[in-house]
């Protein structure tokens, strides 16, 4: 969401400033920093005053830095019907995002944990939040409608099924902050982690359709 200062006058070259700023952010996050508004106005090349007019503030870097692409589905357009190819698939998909945006999801979770306070952050306010929400990304609950699209072969076969109650089982047992306890504190690789919350899932899916 741009600020009103990038809304006004040379907004392409704004938008380049930006995106820069936002890419070092990302990068310093990949690197295991927890960068603020001077260090990725370092990394970048910008200087901070300038960098303090598109980020008030860390929180509000930090929240641009989260993936901000919204699909609204993981799967391709040739899914299959299959109830558990299609789950396979849709987990493969699902972790591999969790994964590759790793270190952007890790600053989310932390930040979605957080009140939001300071200028620029208040309900609905700042990059990452929502019209009227004041929310970070990751509590709008987004990964929800992909699991369920994952899970539509079920409406037809198993009308007795909630599955939008499924949806959110799954997607609070298999979603970054799994993926996180089961690197962080169980000591498990990634692809084991992986292996883990897909085997999850369709236990969820077989309790439910028992």
């Amino acid at each position: 969401m741009a600020t009103p200062y990038e809304s006004t006058g040379r907004t392409a070259q704004k938008s380049r400033t930006r995106q820069a700023l936002v890419a070092a952010t990302r990068d310093l996050l990949a690197e295991g920093h927890t960068p603020k508004v001077e260090d990725a106005a370092e990394r970048s090349g910008i200087s901070r005053t300038t960098a303090y007019r598109y980020f008030p503030n860390q929180r509000s870097l930090l929240l641009a830095a989260h993936p901000a692409i919204s699909p609204d589905t993981l799967l391709p357009a040739d899914a299959p019907t299959d109830l558990r190819a299609r789950l396979d698939l849709f987990m493969a998909e699902f972790t591999r995002y969790n994964l590759t945006w790793e270190p952007q999801l890790r600053t989310s979770l932390r930040l979605s944990l957080e009140p939001a306070t300071g200028p620029g952050t208040g309900p609905g306010t700042g990059p990452g939040t929502g019209p009227g929400t004041g929310r970070p990304v990751l509590r709008r609950g987004r990964a929800i409608g992909w699991v369920a699209d994952a899970l539509a072969p079920l409406r037809h076969s198993h009308p007795h099924v909630d599955v939008d109650r499924l949806a959110v089982a799954i997607r609070s047992a298999t979603g970054i902050e799994t993926l996180i306890w089961l690197i962080d504190i169980a000591g498990y690789t990634r692809e084991e982690a992986a292996v883990t919350v897909a085997a999850t899932a369709h236990a969820l899916v077989d309790a439910a359709t028992s």
